[in-house]
């Protein structure tokens, strides 16, 4: 039996990654606004891009990766809390976090999409909502901010938790894709495949790419230009 087994594929390993960086540097431009929401609008959609690629992943991905696996984990949180999980990749209380942080992330992406600050930026479909809506939309987005900040505040303190208490080395396995392995019964991640890849990564980049086109059909026609002089 081999003393550790991969489990994250590199195609998440590298979500993961870039998800953490996209998301802190997403919330820490939208707290500081001003210039910097340009940049905040730019994060955004590269989010929605790796949400987008993650949705499919988990579809096509290996085994760790899959939905069926993050969705079922959480029916067996009595086992877990009892000490009979022997299951390799998130544990119940771990897919409950990645459901929880994606899908607030997936909230704050699409209504950001809408979204404006009442002074120089817009979300790419602010024009297909109306305005009452977008400024509903916007102070929902608001106020996510500091939901979205416990959330992570709650990961990364059950990170410290399994990596310093219960001896789990969560970060190196999301850094490598191996884990010790535990359990006779817990076995390697399989599937993904490079054509799934491809697929989740072309998925991705079609979303993103529709996004900014239609940002483009919306915007408003462009004024006119002042004659260079006047003929009286």
């Amino acid at each position: 039996m081999s003393d550790s087994i991969k489990v994250w594929d590199a195609p998440l390993r590298l979500f993961h990654w870039s998800l953490a960086l996209a998301v802190g540097g997403a919330m820490l431009t939208g707290w500081l606004g001003g210039n910097l929401m340009v940049w905040h609008g730019r994060l955004g959609l590269s989010i929605l891009g790796l949400l987008a690629f993650r949705l499919l992943w988990g579809m096509l991905g290996s085994t760790y990766a899959r939905w069926s696996r993050i969705f079922a984990a959480p029916l067996r949180l009595g086992d877990y809390l009892a000490g009979r999980w022997r299951e390799a990749g998130h544990n119940p209380l771990g897919s409950l976090s990645v459901l929880a942080l994606l899908g607030l992330a997936a909230f704050q992406t699409l209504s950001g999409l809408a979204a404006n600050d009442d002074i120089a930026f817009q979300g790419p479909l602010y024009r297909l909502v109306e305005t009452d809506t977008s400024t509903w939309l916007t102070a929902l987005h608001r106020q996510a901010w500091w939901l979205l900040l416990g959330l992570i505040g709650l990961h990364l303190l059950a990170i410290l938790y399994y990596s310093l208490v219960r001896r789990q080395p969560l970060v190196r396995a999301m850094v490598g894709g191996r884990s010790p392995r535990r359990y006779p019964e817990q076995h390697e991640a399989s599937g993904g495949a490079p054509w799934a890849l491809g697929v989740a990564l072309a998925g991705a980049l079609l979303l993103v790419w529709g996004v900014q086109s239609a940002a483009g059909w919306l915007a408003p026609p462009a004024a006119p230009a002042a004659p260079a002089a006047l003929d009286w």
